[in-house]
C-alpha cells in the first residue's frame, strides 16, 4: 500500500485559515507529506483563488472560525461552484451546534492540534468522497 508521500504525488491542497502562524504550520506539514500547498487568510480570497486557479486546486481544507465567511459557508460555496473540489474542516474550537452543522454539510472534520497523519487521514477521506 503506498504511503501519505506517494497518495499526495500530483495534489494541491488550498488551506484556508485566518491565523497566519496556524495556517503556515498547516502548510508545512503538508508540504512534508508530499503535497503542493496554496493558502488563503479567509473565505473570500478563498474562492477568489479557486476562480483564478480553477482545476489546479485538489482539496480545500478550512478553518470554521474566521471573520466574514466561515468554513461551513465556505464549504456550501465551494460545493455549489466547484462541486468536483472537495472540503475538509479543521478547527480547536467547535460548539454542539456548528459540530452538527459540519455533520450535515457531509465533509470531514479534524479537530486541532492534530498530527500530520490525522491530516493526510482526513484529506484522504475527503478526496475518496469526491471520487
Amino acid at each position: 500500500m503506498p504511503d501519505a508521500t506517494q497518495r499526495a504525488a500530483g495534489k494541491t491542497v488550498l488551506v484556508v485559515d485566518d491565523h497566519d502562524a496556524t495556517r503556515q504550520t498547516i502548510a508545512r506539514m503538508l508540504e512534508a507529506g508530499g503535497f503542493t500547498v496554496r493558502t488563503a487568510s479567509n473565505g473570500v480570497e478563498a474562492l477568489e483563488r479557486l476562480a483564478r486557479e480553477s482545476g489546479e486546486i485538489d482539496l480545500v481544507l478550512s478553518d470554521v472560525t474566521m471573520p466574514g465567511m466561515n468554513g461551513i459557508d465556505l464549504s456550501y460555496h465551494i460545493r455549489e461552484q466547484y462541486p468536483d473540489v472537495p472540503v475538509a474542516i479543521v478547527s480547536g474550537d467547535v460548539s454542539e451546534l456548528e459540530r452538527s452543522i459540519i455533520g450535515r454539510a457531509d465533509v470531514p472534520f479534524i479537530k486541532k492540534p492534530f498530527h500530520a497523519e490525522s491530516l493526510y487521514s482526513a484529506i484522504r477521506e475527503a478526496m475518496k468522497q469526491s471520487s
